[in-house]
């Protein structure tokens, strides 16, 4: 197992691992702990008590975060052409119809969404369902990227809304901004983020629901967050 740097054990030494800290502190800490040479992504890591093996205890939803993600979203609408005007004017980086259906199906990936309208779901599920479904890009009503007003779902996304989701192990992880953000629009983001998970509890989740919450940047350590 590879060994952390110098630089990482310095910056473990600056997190109290018997304390949990509040969300606005988590958050100074996380920036200060950010000390790459590029601007860190923060995420949120919450540890939720449900058993992801039995159906009924699925937890995925979106979220529209309060400041963003800091992050450029570029976002392709595929949608007839009678909404092809307002997904553009929505912020849209490229819309069409089948054309950009066969745009995509030949090699074409130059975004990090799609959206789509119910109406062209058959062709893109018959020819992009392979090309797009396993980077996790296929359009998906459950994941708020398919629906009639397209122009909205693109606002939605280019303003900083993320889906989420949780994986195998219960665990949710999420971008919340940026290590240049502001600790109390970091903070903001987070509580957005546990607003929509408590939203999203599956009645079948029983017991304690959130177990724990981290926050990390992309290249240092974790903090504890107080539940």
């Amino acid at each position: 197992m590879a060994k952390h740097g110098k630089r990482y054990r310095d910056l473990v030494g600056k997190v109290d691992r018997d304390a949990s800290y509040a969300a606005a502190d988590a958050a100074a800490l996380v920036k200060d702990l950010a000390t790459a040479k590029f601007d860190e992504t923060i995420e949120a890591h919450v540890r939720l008590g449900v058993d992801p093996r039995k159906s009924d205890q699925t937890v995925r939803g979106t979220v529209a975060l309060p400041h963003g993600t800091g992050k450029t979203v570029r976002v392709v609408a595929i949608t007839g052409a009678d909404k092809v005007d307002a997904a553009l004017e929505a912020g849209a980086d490229a819309a069409g119809a089948d054309e950009m259906v066969d745009r995509i199906a030949g090699g074409w990936m130059e975004f990090d969404a799609v959206v789509a309208t119910p109406d062209m779901m058959a062709a893109i599920g018959s020819k992009l369902g392979r090309v797009l479904g396993p980077k996790g890009l296929l359009p998906n009503p459950k994941a708020g990227t398919v629906g009639p007003d397209v122009a909205g779902i693109v606002s939605a996304l280019k303003a900083g809304r993320i889906e989420f989701r949780a994986d195998k192990t219960g665990v949710v992880h999420a971008p919340i901004g940026k290590a240049s953000f502001d600790a109390t629009h970091l903070a903001e983001n987070l509580a957005a983020l546990q607003e929509a998970l408590e939203a999203a509890r599956p009645e079948a989740a029983k017991g304690i629901f959130v177990k724990t919450v981290h926050l990390t940047s992309t290249m240092g350590p974790s903090v504890p967050v107080a539940v």
